[in-house]
């Protein structure tokens, strides 16, 4: 099912935020961009999550453009 593809996505795009998060903490001079970059992963993370949950609970049996 495609949608598990995305979701799975979405668990390491989050893997990849947390990464970079650490990666901040270790190099002091380059943090904020770092921790700017990993909040904008979370964030297209969550949106596709939150797609892939409304998507499954619209019951309409269409598939989104770009997702059949």
């Amino acid at each position: 099912m495609p949608f598990e593809a995305i979701l799975d996505e979405v668990d390491q795009l989050h893997s990849s935020s947390t990464r970079i998060e650490r990666l901040a903490e270790q190099h002091p001079p380059m943090s904020a961009a770092l921790i700017t970059i990993a909040g904008s992963v979370r964030s297209t993370a969550t949106v596709l999550a939150v797609l892939v949950a409304t998507k499954l609970n619209s019951g309409d049996g269409q598939a989104l453009p770009g997702l059949d």
